[in-house]
C-alpha cells in the first residue's frame, strides 16, 4: 500500500536510531552553556509577524521571501519564527527581566522556519542553539560569548573551523558608511539585480550580502566598512580582538561580514566551514544594541549568536568524529510462559525503580527470538525465567559479552546486579576481583556504563 503523504519538502524526520546521538550533542552544549552562567529560556513557535517586521527587518531577504506568516482565526497576523533572538527580547522585556541583576543570560534549543531552496545544512524547518546576553556593552562580552561557541567545538573534536570577525559600527558611523556605500552601488545600478535595486536607497549593506553573483562581484570592490568607523566602534573592536588573542582562539578579521538580520551593531563574526559545501556558516551571531529599544524598552546592550544544529552534525559527519548513541539495556528479562511474563513484568519494575535499564518480552516470543532481540539491541546481560526458575527462586544472569552465568535470587537481583555487574567490569579489565574493600552503593550504574561498550 503506498504511503498517504512524505515529509513536507524542506523537513526531515529524526530517528530514533540518530536521536542519542543528537540528544548527547544537546546535552554537551548545555552544559558548556551552563557553566558559563547561561539559563535555558523557552519562547512559542510562531509570534505576532510585525515582531520579526521589526526586529529582523524589513529589507531582508527573510523577512521579504522567507517567513512563514498567516492569518489566524481571529484575523491577526502571525508569523512561524525565523530565527531565535527576537522572540527571546520579547520575552526579556515583556516580562521585566531588565529589573533583574543584569546581565541576564540566556540560552535555548529551537525549531525555526523558512522558506528557502533545500539543500545540504538548509532546510525549510531547521533546528538552532542560541545564546542571548543582555546587559554588558564592553568588548568582553563579545569575546565572552565567541569563546563559549569555541569551547562547544572544541569539546566535541571538530577541527578547521574558521572564526571570521568584523565590525558593522554603529547607528552614527554606519550612516556615513552608507551613504558612502550609495554612491558606489549607484555607479553600477544598471547592472544590480531588482533586489538590490529595492535596496540601494533604503539599505545598502543588504547588497553586500546578495547571493547573486554579479551583485556579489561589484560588491568586492565596495568601500569597507572599517574605514568608516568612528573612535567608539574603532576601540571596541580593538578591544575585541586583545580579548580574542588574550583567550589564544584564532581569528580573521573580514570586513564582507554583515550578517544577514538588521538589528546587528558594532561586533558581527561566523564560524566557517569548508566541508559541508556551499552552506559553510555553522555559527553566526553579534551585538544588537538597540533592539531592545526598536521594541519598545529602554536602551539595553545585548549580544548573542545562533549555531545551527543541522549543519553542526553535518561537520561531525564529515570529520567522522563518534558520537555515543542511545544507552543499551543494563538487562533483558526472557520469560517463558504467561506465570513467569507476569513476575518478569514486576520484577522490571524493581529493577527501574533502582535505576536499572531493564526491559522484558512484551510479545510472547520464543525464547530464541528473545535472546536474538536482547544480541541485537546490545543488552548487558539477560535472565531467562520459567517454571523451573519460578519454583527455585533463582535464575542465571547471562553476560552477553562473555557468555560467562552467574547464579543469582530472583528476589534479590535488583540489590545484586550491580555488584555483579562491577564484578564483571573489573575482570573484564583484569584488575581483579577483590571488591571487599569497594563500596557498592556509592556505585552509579547508569554512569558507569553510559551506553558506551
Amino acid at each position: 500500500m503506498a504511503l498517504i503523504t512524505g515529509a513536507v519538502k524542506g523537513t526531515q524526520d529524526t530517528l530514533p536510531q540518530d536521536s542519542g546521538k543528537i540528544r548527547f550533542v544537546e546535552q554537551t552544549i548545555a552544559d558548556i552553556a551552563a557553566n558559563y552562567g547561561f539559563r535555558e529560556i523557552r519562547t512559542p513557535v510562531f509570534e505576532h509577524t510585525e515582531l520579526f517586521n521589526r526586529s529582523v527587518g524589513d529589507t531582508t531577504d527573510v523577512v521579504q521571501k522567507e517567513m512563514y506568516t498567516f492569518e489566524d482565526k481571529g484575523g491577526r497576523s502571525v508569523t512561524l519564527r525565523p530565527e531565535g533572538t527576537a522572540g527571546v527580547v520579547r520575552a526579556f522585556l515583556e516580562h521585566g527581566l531588565f529589573n533583574d541583576a543584569l546581565p541576564q543570560k540566556m540560552y535555548y534549543f529551537t525549531s525555526c522556519y523558512r522558506y528557502e531552496k533545500p539543500q545540504a545544512g538548509r532546510l525549510r524547518e531547521f533546528h538552532q542553539f542560541g545564546v542571548e546576553c543582555f546587559g554588558p556593552e564592553g568588548p568582553a562580552a563579545d569575546a565572552e560569548i565567541i569563546a563559549l561557541a569555541s569551547e562547544i567545538f572544541g569539546f566535541l573534536g571538530i577541527e578547521g573551523l574558521e572564526l571570521k570577525i568584523n565590525s558593522i559600527g554603529c547607528p552614527t558611523c554606519r550612516a556615513e558608511y552608507q551613504k558612502a556605500l550609495k554612491e558606489y552601488f549607484r555607479s553600477n545600478k544598471d547592472k544590480l539585480c531588482d533586489t538590490c535595486n529595492d535596496r540601494l536607497e533604503r539599505n545598502p549593506m543588504r547588497i553586500l550580502d546578495c547571493k547573486s553573483p554579479v551583485c556579489s562581484e561589484i560588491a568586492k570592490d565596495a568601500p569597507k566598512v572599517l574605514d568608516y568607523l568612528c573612535d567608539d566602534c574603532k576601540e571596541h573592536f580593538e578591544g575585541l580582538k586583545k580579548y580574542l588573542e588574550a583567550m589564544h582562539i584564532p581569528y580573521r578579521v573580514d570586513p564582507t561580514i554583515v550578517r544577514g538580520l538588521d538589528y546587528y551593531t558594532r561586533t558581527v563574526f561566523e564560524f566557517v566551514t569548508t566541508e559541508i559545501g556551499a552552506q559553510g556558516t555553522v555559527c553566526g551571531g553579534g551585538r544588537y544594541d538597540g533592539l531592545c529599544e526598536e521594541l519598545g524598552g529602554a536602551h539595553i546592550p545585548a549580544l548573542g549568536f545562533g549555531l545551527g544544529l543541522e549543519r553542526l552534525m553535518l561537520v561531525l559527519e564529515a570529520q567522522k568524529i563518534e558520537l555515543p548513541e542511545d544507552m543499551r539495556p543494563d538487562i533483558c528479562l526472557a520469560p517463558v510462559g504467561e506465570a513467569a511474563t507476569v513476575y518478569s513484568a514486576g520484577l522490571a519494575n524493581e529493577l527501574r525503580q533502582n535505576g536499572i535499564f531493564a526491559l522484558f518480552d512484551i510479545s510472547a516470543r520464543g525464547i530464541k527470538a528473545q535472546m536474538k532481540y536482547a544480541n541485537k539491541i546490545g543488552a548487558h546481560y539477560v535472565v531467562v525465567i520459567g517454571d523451573d526458575e519460578l519454583n527455585s527462586g533463582k535464575a542465571k544472569l547471562k553476560n552477553m559479552e562473555t557468555g560467562e552465568e552467574t547464579e543469582t535470587e530472583l528476589k534479590n537481583l535488583a540489590e545484586d546486579f550491580g555488584e555483579i555487574a562491577v564484578r564483571d567490569s573489573i575482570a573484564k579489565f583484569d584488575m581483579g576481583d577483590d571488591l571487599a574493600d569497594v563500596d557498592m552503593s556509592a556505585i552509579d550504574f547508569n554512569a558507569l556504563f553510559g551506553g558506551k561498550d
